[in-house]
């Protein structure tokens, strides 16, 4: 009771993003508790970044609400996320496809890849598969996707992915190394590109083939 509680609060204080009520019910479902590593489990429901190892971070709460908002996520939708960390965010996306739409999460650092496949199963989600692989290059074998989620900071946007998102589909993807921002991005019909930027934020770097190559090494 004591985390419901917390995370009620939390998801209460996410309104003020002008988040949807659609992905705040989506929130209050997740228990972020069991996506975070059991020394920082008294800060679950801080609207904080908590690290997981291996130089990454499981993200802010009212971050993963902005991008899950900016995506526009529906039932029975294919979603690609780079960047599974902890699963946390692919479970909050999970919710909101339901269990007729599927999540598709690349992961390059093996031990996070067993971290968050653990986490999924032991919270019910079924409808997420972990792939262990550069995420810069996307995921191929299940292209296109109506979303693409991206939750580290490239230098540009990976042709790759862009490739791999589906006509009228939606991406969201920090970029820049220092300084960085978020940008919606939208594939229209004829295949050309929109790119909105919607503010500054600070993410862990996207490593591989296609984003960064320091700090490749697990």
């Amino acid at each position: 009771m004591e985390y419901e509680e917390q995370r009620a609060q939390l998801v209460g204080s996410l309104k003020y993003y002008g988040i949807s009520n659609k992905v705040l019910n989506a929130m209050r479902k997740v228990p972020r508790h069991l996506f975070v590593p059991e020394v920082y489990r008294d800060s679950s429901y801080a609207d904080t970044p908590l690290s997981i190892g291996y130089a990454q971070t499981i993200s802010a709460p009212h971050m993963v609400a902005i991008m899950c908002n900016l995506l526009e996520l529906e039932k029975g939708l294919k979603v690609l996320e780079i960047g599974t960390g902890s699963g946390y965010n692919a479970a909050v996306m999970a919710e909101l496809v339901g269990s007729e739409g599927r999540i598709y999460s690349v992961e390059r650092l093996e031990p996070l890849v067993k971290f968050a496949r653990s986490n999924l199963e032991e919270a019910g989600y079924g409808n997420v598969e972990v792939i262990l692989a550069d995420g810069t290059l996307g995921y191929p074998q299940e292209a296109p996707y109506d979303r693409i989620c991206v939750t580290a900071s490239a230098p540009g946007t990976p042709g790759a992915l862009l490739d791999q998102l589906k006509a009228g589909g939606l991406m969201v993807i920090p970029e820049g190394h220092i300084y960085q921002n978020l940008y919606l991005i939208k594939k229209k019909a004829d295949d050309s590109i929109l790119k909105k930027k919607w503010g500054g934020v600070t993410f862990v770097p996207l490593v591989g083939d296609n984003g960064f190559n320091f700090g490749s090494k697990p």
